[in-house]
């Protein structure tokens, strides 16, 4: 086993094909939240009200409805700037995503619970997390990247090197041999 030099942040070009997947998850996520959040706010509920007041079938108080819209217009951002801060951006809101839900879990019917949550809650805290998570890695984990990947040549410095060097001789006919 040798080390990877790449860091999770490593330089990805803006218009790079994989920056519109990190954009689209970021966006379509941020929008999500921020629409909750708003109908929560328009509902007037206290801000940390505990009853049963629900906006798209979740839990909702003024704190959910505030810390989604934070959340979602951070997330606006990561789709305004573009590669590896959104891929990073999605991978580290993905993790607290999912960390929310467990700690959320754990407060279920507890006077701890100032964020109203209650089952569903938990279960799109682990959704989100996921598809956050998954916006953020795609094409950049995984043990099958192509090699024009510029996370795969960032971790194979050496190989990507030899690679570019090699003359591109994959589609050439032999001379002398028919077609």
């Amino acid at each position: 086993m040798r080390p990877v030099n790449a860091r999770l942040d490593e330089h990805l070009p803006s218009d790079h094909r994989l920056s519109k997947v990190y954009r689209v998850g970021a966006g379509l996520t941020g929008l999500l939240l921020v629409v909750f959040g708003i109908l929560g706010l328009i509902d007037r509920i206290g801000f940390f009200d505990t009853g049963g007041d629900t906006v798209l079938a979740l839990n909702t108080n003024g704190a959910l409805s505030v810390l989604s819209i934070c959340f979602g217009l951070l997330l606006f951002a990561g789709m305004v700037i573009g590669g590896s801060f959104a891929s990073t951006l999605n991978i580290v809101l993905g993790v607290l995503f999912i960390a929310s839900g467990f700690v959320n879990l754990a407060l279920l019917d507890t006077k701890m619970n100032f964020l109203a949550f209650h089952m569903p809650n938990v279960l799109f805290s682990f959704v989100v997390g996921v598809m956050l998570m998954w916006f953020g890695m795609y094409g950049r984990v995984g043990s099958a990247l192509p090699h024009d990947n510029p996370y795969w040549r960032a971790r194979h410095p050496e190989q990507a090197a030899r690679e570019q060097r090699a003359p591109r001789t994959a589609n050439r006919r032999p001379v002398g041999r028919p077609a």
